[in-house]
């Protein structure tokens, strides 16, 4: 009975886990591709609030000429507390702590915590135990502090810290983005040179995002580090949008075969270890895509190439290759195959809420079609549509 209860906890514990970091690795992807500060600060609150399953949570943000928190967004409160001062920022409560000391600090339960000022809405709203982490600042003074809030005392364990402090990390990273980005639209006139800063910011910025991942995977075994693996891929992935990016201005469309190329070099250093190699081989001709479609496609490639890794040679050395061919009509053939021993077709595979089904997902999402053939190893052909003239031209 009591392995069985060890195995419930450890299962509840690696879901929590994976969840939080999913939620870690969109909200990066969303934060540094939405202009808009407040709603990214929002949408952080929100993602906090839910993924640790409490109630309330706010994001403070330091003022120094009135040395105080006040509370720039929420997540939870009743109107009439986003806008308000929490406290001063000083030793007084948990908030000032936390941007005084710059440790996180954890308050199990306020009615037995002593020397704490706490502001009135803490008891309208039946607040019991917090958690205060500081937002810090890539350059200058501190931004501020993310707090959690419950109406239950709460255990915290070190994974809710950690999780809260890379997600006040990654928040910090969007605050100087933002910060940046609106330095750069009051000097700057060259709007390719706007596009190329806006481009190495994501970029570096998803980079910072799949290092917390691959730091923390190493921590984990299993299905845990599974899971995480693949989120790391996905994150590479987008950042390779990006590298593709530079240089190329804020022009609406992009050379899918000049990504491809950049990413097949890159997806070998994203597999597993094994004892026999896999070599990526890719040949691509020019094909101008809308940025959203050469970026999901690029999913696609990636999480293909990786279902051969995993499945295709059952330890014995192979190729995967990744091509892309222009039609006459316009559109274009893409085409990702192994030389394994190859995949029995069964149409579930398209269906299912994982795997494959998400492939075929992202598939339909560009308006393409995909069909398998197996003659030697496996085979996925993805049909893309032309990108209309009148968009060529526009660009």
């Amino acid at each position: 009975m009591g392995m069985l209860m060890s195995n419930l906890t450890e299962d509840r514990t690696v879901s929590k886990l994976l969840r939080q970091q999913a939620a870690l690795a969109a909200f990066g992807s969303f934060a540094f591709r939405e202009p808009n500060l407040m709603t990214v600060l929002n949408e952080a609150a929100r993602i906090c609030a839910e993924s640790l399953d409490v109630p309330f949570s706010k994001i403070c943000r330091y003022r120094p000429e009135q040395n105080d928190l006040l509370i720039e967004a929420g997540w939870g409160w009743r109107a009439g507390v986003v806008g308000c001062v929490v406290s001063q920022a000083d030793e007084s409560s948990p908030q000032g702590r936390a941007y005084t000391s710059g440790k996180p600090v954890i308050i199990h339960n306020i009615n037995t915590a002593n020397n704490l000022v706490l502001p009135a809405f803490y008891e309208d709203h039946r607040v019991v135990s917090t958690v205060d982490v500081l937002i810090p600042a890539i350059e200058g003074a501190a931004f501020g502090v993310l707090e959690i809030d419950s109406t239950l005392p709460h255990q915290y364990d070190e994974h809710d810290i950690n999780f809260l402090t890379g997600f006040a990390n990654v928040l910090a990273e969007a605050v100087a983005t933002a910060t940046r980005m609106k330095s750069l639209r009051k000097a700057l006139a060259d709007k390719d040179l706007l596009a190329e800063e806006l481009q190495h910011r994501v970029r570096n910025n998803l980079q910072t995002v799949g290092s917390m991942l691959e730091s923390y995977a190493r921590t984990t075994t299993g299905q845990a580090r599974d899971g995480i693996d693949a989120i790391v891929r996905r994150v590479t992935t987008l950042g390779q949008v990006y590298d593709s990016l530079l240089g190329v201005g804020l022009s609406e469309t992009v050379d899918l075969g000049h990504y491809l190329v950049t990413l097949c070099t890159t997806l070998p250093g994203l597999q597993a270890e094994r004892a026999s190699p896999v070599t990526v081989e890719c040949r691509a001709e020019r094909v101008m895509l809308e940025l959203d479609h050469v970026a999901t496609l690029g999913m696609v490639v990636s999480e293909l190439v990786a279902n051969s890794y995993e499945h295709a040679f059952a330890g014995r050395p192979g190729t995967v290759t990744v091509t892309l061919a222009k039609s006459r009509s316009g559109s274009a053939k893409l085409t990702v195959a192994d030389d394994g021993y190859g995949m029995v077709y069964d149409p579930l595979l398209l269906s299912t809420g994982h795997g494959m089904g998400l492939i075929m997902r992202l598939v339909e999402r560009t308006g393409s079609s995909m069909i398998m053939s197996h003659a030697a190893g496996t085979a996925w052909e993805i049909t893309v549509p032309a990108v209309p003239r009148q968009r060529l031209a526009a660009d």
